[in-house]
């Protein structure tokens, strides 16, 4: 199976992008010009077929591939009967982020993030911010190796408290994601997978015995969305949500509320009730304002009568924790303890003015709110 091509991204748009290592803010330029040796890796996940195929068993799309080919993701490759991977220890991004820009708003907040990804995806989203990393191939790209040792250690280095595995999508660098959050645990540093959730079950079950923290991007609560819009299906992503509660480990979701497409009063009404209802009213639900981009740029921005509306369904079917995304002055940016109203941590875009916690516990009338937070 070959990856379709989005038909616009060239290697010197991607290269625009993606040619440097961002680190504390800071570009530092590439050691060299000419692109590494790719270091491929036994996929793990997959199994051999007659004649040399093998069927990738990491995503749904679980994507038939003959020797010299590549699954949908563009990322793992056929050699003679072996599937690999080919990004393993190749990032195209890595840089020091707060951690409220993923966004985790009951994860560590106020802790810096070293966020890192390589190239590709399982996904098609038509409105991608990230397109010039998850569209792209891994001969695209100018980098150095960087082990996962190497990655944690960096973490380390420089004050995060976790390494957040974003930007592009951390299902099709699997194995380099699950070994940097073995060595980022030998460091005693947290990790947060930031994901669209399109896993196999055995494939998010075991992820989440390795992290600590899930952000899901549900793109939307409708089939055809999915389909149409994301080149994906919805109920492998809600299975997923449904293995992450059961496992206990934190999760968090982002709803991209897109006009026209996925913003009517009905799916929001259902999806809220579908939270409530599998995942507990716990589960904070941040809906985040569309900008128009890649192919989605004829569109306008998501008006804020609709996202306040989102906000108030979302409340009314019992949702604890409503975070309005993308609208760094508004009010909901902030935490309010669902049982005294008070405003327990004050933020304004991705900054932090205070806190008012006692070990997990509201700072004014003491009851506990859920999320990790030290």
């Amino acid at each position: 199976m070959k990856r379709n091509s989005p038909g616009i991204l060239t290697r010197r748009s991607f290269l625009a992008g993606c040619s440097a290592f961002f680190v504390s803010g800071i570009a530092s330029p590439l050691s060299s010009l000419a692109s590494p040796a790719l270091s491929p890796l036994e996929a793990r996940f997959y199994s051999k077929l007659k004649g040399g195929k093998t069927i990738c068993g990491l995503c749904p799309h679980g994507c038939i591939i003959d020797s010299g080919e590549r699954g949908l993701c563009g990322v793992r490759e056929n050699r003679d009967g072996i599937l690999y991977s080919l990004v393993y220890g190749l990032p195209c991004s890595i840089h020091l982020d707060p951690i409220e820009k993923k966004p985790f708003f009951h994860f560590l907040p106020g802790s810096s993030s070293l966020s890192i990804s390589t190239v590709g995806c399982n996904m098609t989203c038509k409105f991608c911010q990230n397109w010039q990393i998850s569209q792209s191939s891994p001969e695209d790209l100018d980098t150095d190796h960087l082990s996962p040792e190497s990655v944690a250690a960096r973490a380390s280095t420089l004050g995060a408290r976790s390494i957040s595995f974003t930007y592009g999508e951390p299902v099709v660098f699997y194995e380099y994601m699950t070994d940097i959050a073995l060595s980022a645990r030998d460091r005693e540093l947290y990790s947060a997978v930031v994901t669209n959730g399109y896993y196999s079950p055995d494939a998010i079950r075991q992820l989440c015995g390795l992290v600590n923290a899930v952000k899901i991007d549900l793109k939307s609560f409708s089939e055809s969305y999915y389909r149409d819009i994301c080149g994906a299906t919805l109920q492998p992503v809600l299975e997923s949500m449904k293995i992450i509660r059961d496992s206990g480990t934190w999760m968090e979701i982002v709803y991209l509320m897109v006009p026209g497409l996925n913003d009517s009063r009905e799916e929001i009404e259902q999806m809220a009730r579908w939270i409530v209802d599998e995942l507990g009213m716990d589960v904070p639900v941040h809906i985040s304002r569309f900008f128009p981009q890649y192919r989605l740029a004829n569109l306008p921005p998501t008006p804020l009568s609709s996202l306040e509306s989102a906000y108030g369904i979302m409340r009314d079917a019992g949702v604890r924790y409503v975070y309005l995304g993308n609208l760094p002055d508004h009010r909901s940016m902030s935490t309010y303890c669902h049982s005294c109203g008070k405003k327990i941590i004050s933020r304004k875009g991705y900054r932090i003015s205070s806190i008012s916690l006692n070990n997990g516990n509201c700072g004014f009338c003491g009851e506990e709110i859920p999320g990790i937070w030290s």
